[in-house]
């Protein structure tokens, strides 16, 4: 998952930086209480890293918990995926969502119980994995939320569905879930909730975004074809690295002037492969893409301007038919756009501003990351879904950055190392308080 806050303008005033601490109430020392376990837990999630889609472990460590606190648990579901079901008489049916994958990254964060797990990719290449997006906050508070609300039965009413999802970091897991049947073999969401901790925000801050929160993701690769030769003598060529450049340079102009400048769009080219020697002019070139937009309108013009601007800087090169470029959409990566419902959104901001103050509750804007948690809204627009996010970074380090421009680690960065105790305490405590108001009785 990408980087979501960043260094925003409402969490740069001074005044901001001294954090309230939670409203002090039965479910806030209840969660304190169970930090230790829950601490405990995070070591070892963190320490043991799996692979999008390899959650064995994983999986089978929290469908054990969930199993112990009396929810019905099935696993396997969408590959690695867990479905944990608690009924408690009539009433709404809420999703709660964890994501459990790490990412292929070699841990620098100096913590005692840093990751030196080493697995094989897909492509069997070895690698070291690191939870550096902190998913094993997520997979913690996840944990502490049910320990609370199974607790709590006799606060709430309805069907609570707790899920841990795999692979979110490959846009794969959510839409595996809901294929296995996520929605016909289990009781059918009317709200789904989630947090995400943030690499850009003090800890145990919270931020909301009502209406579009992240962004379509698509991935592009377009294969430009040439006639190769010695690159002494161009003229006997059709340079695919020219062509290619100017493709590049070209799809720049689909987001500066065929859009409208208030809708906002990524076409980023993050990769540009070509050539293997200095005096050889190569027959192929290819461009790897990232589209980012909000609208399914938007999305659309998008990827019929990529293909459009191929073609035509073709035919513009003299390049035959047989010779177009060929512009692959890498239809099972696209993770659609995230929508926070803003009813429920501003309701549940409310709730958060009672409980854990205003100055610690701030409204975020959109950003291009992506997050599979889209999919179980898009599966049904009748649901009210919210994802939110938890700021991770410790106070002292984000004030150093604030005084001296200094660089804060993204998330995927092998020193992400959020202030765990804060983000799972927050986290736990406002989807527990979300899903008793949700619920309440």
């Amino acid at each position: 998952m990408m980087r979501k806050f960043g260094k925003l303008a409402l969490f740069a005033a001074a005044s901001m930086l001294a954090v309230s601490p939670a409203q002090a109430d039965a479910l806030n020392d209840a969660i304190a209480a169970d930090m230790p376990s829950l601490m405990d837990l995070y070591r070892d999630l963190h320490a043991n890293p799996e692979l999008s889609g390899e959650e064995v472990r994983t999986a089978a460590k929290l469908a054990a918990e969930a199993r112990r606190l009396g929810f019905t648990v099935t696993e396997n579901v969408g590959g690695t995926g867990v479905v944990a079901v608690m009924e408690n008489g009539d009433g709404p049916t809420v999703l709660l969502r964890a994501d459990m994958d790490g990412l292929p990254v070699e841990e620098k964060t100096g913590l005692p119980f840093a990751s030196k797990v080493k697995a094989k990719t897909r492509e069997g290449n070895e690698t070291y994995v690191m939870h550096a997006c902190g998913h094993d906050t997520h997979m913690t508070g996840w944990v502490a939320t049910a320990r609370q609300l199974a607790a709590r039965k006799d606060e709430w009413a309805g069907t609570l569905v707790m899920i841990l999802q795999p692979a979110e970091e490959t846009g794969e897991g959510a839409l595996a879930m809901l294929e296995d049947g996520l929605y016909t073999r289990f009781p059918k969401p009317d709200y789904a909730l989630a947090f995400h901790d943030a690499a850009g925000a003090p800890a145990g801050y919270i931020g909301y975004a009502p209406g579009y929160a992240l962004a379509n993701v698509d991935s592009v690769d377009i294969r430009v074809k040439g006639v190769g030769g010695h690159g002494a003598y161009p003229h006997t060529t059709k340079d695919p690295i020219v062509l290619a450049s100017r493709i590049v340079g070209a799809l720049q102009t689909l987001v500066s002037r065929e859009l409208d400048p208030q809708d906002p769009a990524v076409v980023t080219v993050g990769s540009f492969q070509a050539g293997s020697k200095h005096n050889i002019i190569s027959d192929e070139a290819l461009l790897l893409l990232t589209v980012r937009s909000y609208g399914d309108e938007t999305r659309a013009k998008l990827l019929e301007g990529i293909e459009r601007i191929a073609r035509g800087e073709a035919i513009t090169a003299g390049m035959p038919e047989d010779r177009m470029p060929v512009v692959t959409l890498r239809k099972a990566e696209f993770t659609p756009a995230t929508y926070n419902s803003p009813e429920f959104s501003m309701e549940m901001a409310k709730l958060f501003e009672t409980r854990f103050g205003k100055d610690r509750v701030l409204q975020s804007k959109p950003v291009m990351g992506g997050e599979d948690f889209s999919r179980y809204r898009r599966a049904d627009e009748n649901i009210k879904s919210m994802i939110f996010w938890v700021g991770g970074v410790p106070m002292a380090e984000y004030q150093e950055s604030l005084k001296t421009d200094k660089k804060l680690p993204s998330l995927h960065s092998a020193f992400w190392a959020p202030e765990a105790e804060k983000v799972i305490m927050t986290g736990a405590e406002a989807l527990t308080a979300a899903t008793l108001q949700i619920m309440k009785k």
